[in-house]
C-alpha cells in the first residue's frame, strides 16, 4: 500500500503549483487578491467535463446548507469550494498530494472560503474521521488510483451517518481491453486499478451502500474531449488549465482517454448510493 501511495504522490505532485497558477491567472488579467471562485474554475476542476459534472453530482442528491461534506480525493480543493460558495454546506477535504492541499488551502484563504473549507493530507482507505460522521460523500476520478476498493468503500460506508448519500463520478474498465497510456491518472499500468462498473457495484453494495442511481456518461465525456483536444492543438494550452497539474504529457493524457472511451476500453459514470440505516 504504501508503494502505491507513493507512486500516487509522485504522480500527481508536480512542483511549484502556487506559482504556475498565479503566473496563469496573471496572464488571464485576474487580480490575486481580489479573486472569486469562478475565477479559478480553469484549474479547480480535476475531472472529465469540469464544473457541468460538479453541478451534476450536486443536484442529483439536492445539497442542503445543513449537509456536512467530505470530498475524498479533494485535489486542489476546487469542488470543495464550489459547493461550500454554491450551497453554503460545510466542507472537508481529504487528499495523499501535500502540495495539492497547502496550494488549496492557500486558494480557499484568496476566495474567503477558509472558514467553510478545511482540506487536509490523508490516505482514502484510512480516513481520519470518526464514525457516521459525514451527511455525505463525494469523490470523483479517486477509486482508479486505489488498489483495495473493498476498504475504500467500507471507510467511506464507517464516516457516512444512517441514510447518508454517496455521490460518485468514476472511470471504469470497459471491454478486456487495457487502456491506452499515460491517462489523466497514471502513468502506466502500475498505478491504474480499474474495475468493471459490474464489479464496482458489487464492491460499493458490499459495504453497506445502496446504489440509488448510475448515469452512463460514456458519450457526453467523448464529446467533451473532441471539443477540447483539437482547441488545444490548434491555439495551444490556456494559461490557466488542468494541464498545469498534468504537465507537458497533457495533450496526450486527454487523447488516450478520449480513445479508450472511443474503444470501449474505458467506461464512466455518475452515480449517487446511500447508506443502509
Amino acid at each position: 500500500m504504501a508503494i502505491v501511495d507513493k507512486s500516487v504522490k509522485d504522480f500527481y505532485g508536480t512542483q511549484k503549483i502556487m506559482e504556475k497558477i498565479e503566473a496563469g491567472l496573471k496572464l488571464e488579467g485576474k487580480d490575486i487578491n481580489s479573486l472569486t471562485v469562478d475565477d479559478l474554475l480553469p484549474v479547480d476542476e480535476f475531472h472529465t467535463r469540469g464544473r457541468k459534472a460538479t453541478r451534476e453530482m450536486a443536484e442529483l442528491t439536492e445539497l442542503k446548507s445543513s449537509d456536512h461534506v467530505l470530498d475524498i480525493g479533494c485535489g486542489l480543493g476546487g469542488t470543495a469550494r464550489y459547493i461550500a460558495k454554491e450551497y453554503k454546506c460545510t466542507v472537508k477535504g481529504i487528499d495523499l498530494t501535500e502540495e495539492y492541499i497547502s496550494v488549496g488551502t492557500k486558494l480557499s484563504e484568496l476566495v474567503n472560503l477558509n472558514g467553510r473549507v478545511e482540506l487536509r493530507c490523508g490516505s482514502a482507505v484510512e480516513l481520519p474521521y470518526e464514525d457516521e460522521h459525514f451527511d455525505v460523500v463525494w469523490t470523483q476520478h479517486v477509486q482508479m488510483n486505489v488498489a483495495d476498493k473493498n476498504r475504500f468503500y467500507s471507510e467511506i460506508a464507517r464516516v457516512l451517518k444512517p441514510g447518508g448519500r454517496l455521490l460518485f463520478h468514476d472511470v471504469f474498465r470497459g471491454s478486456n481491453e487495457s487502456p491506452y497510456y499515460p491517462t489523466p491518472w497514471a502513468e502506466n499500468e502500475t498505478m491504474s486499478f480499474l474495475v468493471t462498473e459490474t464489479d464496482a457495484r458489487s464492491i460499493i453494495e458490499a459495504a453497506g451502500l445502496e446504489i440509488d442511481r448510475w448515469i452512463e456518461k460514456v458519450q457526453e465525456s467523448i464529446e467533451f474531449f473532441e471539443r477540447m483536444i483539437p482547441r488545444f492543438e490548434a491555439a495551444g494550452l490556456p494559461p490557466l488549465g488542468i494541464h498545469l497539474l498534468l504537465g507537458e504529457k497533457a495533450i496526450d493524457n486527454y487523447r488516450n482517454y478520449l480513445r479508450g472511451l472511443s474503444e470501449n476500453r474505458l467506461s464512466i459514470a455518475v452515480g449517487l448510493a446511500h447508506k443502509r440505516r
